[in-house]
């Protein structure tokens, strides 16, 4: 085999990779309904596959147009990583795109977020010390995969929407609290303290001490109103607060 062959040959990853984004951005940008988020998660979609396979995706179905249910998070996709050869490969692929999947996370749900983010930071660092094998920490992310996405999925089964249920997990990461108060009592305070800030809210109240008291001073109200454990209400409200940030970010 020729040099230039041999050199062909081991860019050949590189080359695919690059095409794929290409015939990617001409179709994303000629669907024009397609929302921004829906386009990262198809460059997303590109991106993994093309690191971890040598050969060059399927751009309609990574685009979604083919195929509604294409996602990172799906059991087919996990299904594909798992069985790749190279292991470690698979791994540091998964990890990067678990990564990416839980900083978009925290824009939308802090503790959830920092719960996973805490996980994949443990489970790659016992990697790292050679405390789990390639296949056994392969199959910790893909299980944490699976995870994040029953996670996403929880609003039909609580009855909450997206917001609500951030906020339920602001209150619930104590367990004792959750224990103590039973789900349906912090699902309802939950509901409430939505409702509450949404209407309280400006877009600068993190960086006004005056806006920011205004808020603590309600959820405080709101957190006694229903008897949550005097003693954990600090904690609550700290974290209340920061996914309050959040929702303010979302209505700036």
């Amino acid at each position: 085999m020729g040099a230039a062959s041999e050199a062909a040959r081991d860019i050949r990853d590189e080359v695919g990779f690059f095409q794929a984004v290409r015939a990617a951005l001409i179709k994303t940008t000629a669907g024009g309904d397609r929302s921004a988020a829906s386009r990262e998660l198809a460059i997303q979609q590109i991106v993994s596959r093309a690191v971890v396979s040598t050969e060059i995706v399927d751009i309609m179905a990574a685009v979604g147009l083919d195929r509604a249910d294409i996602s990172i998070l799906s059991d087919e996709f996990l299904a594909e990583v798992r069985d790749l050869e190279k292991k470690n490969l698979a791994v540091e692929a998964l990890r990067k795109l678990l990564n990416g999947q839980v900083h978009s996370q925290g824009k939308r749900n802090v503790i959830q977020a920092r719960i996973f983010s805490e996980r994949l930071e443990a489970a790659i660092a016992r990697y790292h010390t050679n405390a789990v094998t390639t296949v056994e920490v392969l199959e910790e992310l893909i299980k944490l995969a699976q995870e994040i996405r029953t996670a996403r999925e929880r609003g039909e089964e609580s009855g909450l929407n997206e917001d609500e249920i951030a906020f339920y997990d602001a209150l619930a990461e104590n367990h004792s609290a959750r224990d103590l108060m039973g789900e349906p009592a912090l699902r309802l305070i939950a509901h409430e303290l939505v409702q509450d800030i949404r209407s309280n809210i400006t877009v600068d109240w993190a960086h006004r001490e005056p806006a920011r008291a205004d808020i603590r001073r309600r959820v405080k109200r709101i957190l006694r109103k229903y008897g949550y454990p005097p003693d954990l209400q600090d904690a609550a409200v700290q974290n209340v607060l920061q996914q309050a940030e959040v929702l303010s970010a979302e209505i700036a």
